[in-house]
Order: structure tokens, then C-alpha cells, then sequence
């Protein structure tokens, strides 16, 4: 599976998680190619994630996108959905449901320095590599790619460390 590490939408409709999205359109050109409309931008979400991983059986993840979370000071991944106050245990079943829930987020420290010249995971900066292995914990699946940049030699291979 491929993942960014945020989320982007080009649609209407419910997009829960919206809180860093002019940073991350910007950062990350985030415009659609037919419409050219501003995609919405937020959190890495975990439920999805888990939800994707669940129904499609994933061995490994590429994450994509790391150097556009270069400049934040914190960096939020959504962990949980709640309803009435209460963790969900499964994935809600149709949209008016996903629409209703309220995320629980983590914080954590971001790195603050570019990563685009990176082509070694143990060079990351702690933080990004916190931050990643918090994903593959939360995913119970290992990230075997990382991209930090534009072109295709910008992708890390992450071995297991």
C-alpha cells in the first residue's frame, strides 16, 4: 500500500480532519490535475489506514510525502474515532457515520530541517523516525519505503532497524 503521510481530498463532502490543510496545499502543490481545485489536506488518519489494511491484507506501506511535514513544529496523526465520547472499536459502516465522529489525535514533535537530501533512514532525524515507526505501530505493518522528495531516487528503502 501507498500512503501520503496527510490526506488530501478534492471532493465535497464530509472530510473530517482539515486543520493543517492551507500549509499542507501549499507545501505539497495539492491541486487537482483535471480541476485544478485546492485538494483538502489534514492529518495522517490511522482508522482509515487500519480499516485499508484490514480489508486488502497489506505486507508492507510507502509512506510518501515526509519532507512537506519538514517545517511543523508538531505533527498531529489521528488515531481513533469517537462517538458520543466512545472510542469506536470498527470502522463506521457509511459516510453519514464517518461524518459524525470526532478524532482523537496524538502530537508529536515535528523535525524542523529539510529531509529532501536524505537516502539512508538511520540519517533521518529522530523525530521523523519516531514518527514513522509510531505508524508502523499503530498499522502492525511494516514501512518498507519512504518518500522525501519529488523524484523517484528521493524514496528511501527502510530496512528493518
Amino acid at each position: 500500500m501507498a500512503s501520503m503521510l496527510y490526506l488530501t481530498n478534492i471532493v465535497t463532502g464530509s472530510f473530517i480532519n482539515d486543520e493543517i490543510g492551507s500549509t499542507l496545499q501549499t507545501r505539497g502543490s495539492e491541486f487537482g490535475v483535471t480541476t485544478k481545485r485546492m485538494r483538502r489536506c489534514g492529518w495522517l488518519d490511522i482508522p482509515v489506514l487500519q480499516y485499508t489494511t484490514k480489508v486488502n491484507g497489506y505486507s508492507g506501506i510507502a509512506l510518501t510525502k515526509l519532507d512537506i511535514l519538514d517545517t511543523l513544529k508538531e505533527i498531529k496523526i489521528g488515531v481513533a474515532y469517537k462517538e458520543n465520547g466512545k472510542i469506536l472499536k470498527d470502522f463506521p459502516a457509511n459516510s453519514s457515520k464517518l461524518a459524525a465522529v470526532e478524532v482523537e489525535y496524538i502530537t508529536l514533535p515535528g523535525w524542523q530541517t529539510n529531509i529532501e537530501g536524505i537516502r539512508e533512514y538511520n540519517e533521518l532525524p529522530k523525530e521523523a523516525k519516531d514518527y514513522v515507526e509510531r505508524i508502523e505501530e499503530y498499522l502492525e505493518v511494516p514501512v518498507r519505503w519512504i518518500g522525501v522528495g519529488k523524484g523517484r531516487e528521493s524514496m528511501i528503502e527502510k530496512t528493518s532497524h
